[in-house]
């Protein structure tokens, strides 16, 4: 079987992608929030994330997040394929720092709400879902 320079390529780089990727897929907790924050220490306080503990269904979980005095809030999924699900920008009009809103969870994972305060700190908070019914393809 010969081969051409091109086919070749690109069998050498999906190979890369496939042994890259489940590496990009289990980040864990903290590297996420690294990702947002710059590798910024970040407190518990100033932050308050509401999430059902059971979610029958992953296509559709209710989440609340209110953070007084954030100028951003960011929202990830530790175990959905892409990890990013929302960011929320605030404001000098805002009047309050709230978001509420249904994500897709592919199982069960934390959910991690990272917020900026004005001051240029972070503030952070998570809580584990259990998802009977994965959302993403599950």
């Amino acid at each position: 079987m010969n081969f051409t320079r091109r086919e070749t390529m690109a069998a050498g780089g999906a190979a890369f992608i496939a042994s890259v990727l489940p590496i990009t897929l289990m980040a864990s907790t903290n590297d996420l929030i690294s990702g947002i924050t710059g590798g910024a220490e970040t407190s518990s306080s100033g932050i308050s994330l509401t999430a059902p503990e059971i979610a029958e269904n992953g296509n559709t979980v209710p989440i609340s997040i209110d953070a007084p005095g954030a100028v951003a809030i960011t929202v990830l999924a530790a175990g959905n394929p892409t990890p990013g699900v929302a960011k929320f920008n605030f404001g000098a009009g805002s009047g309050s720092q709230n978001c509420t809103t249904r994500i897709r969870l592919a199982g069960t994972q934390d959910v991690i709400a990272v917020a900026e305060m004005a001051d240029g700190s972070f503030s952070a908070a998570h809580q584990t879902v259990k998802v009977t019914i994965g959302g993403c393809g599950g």
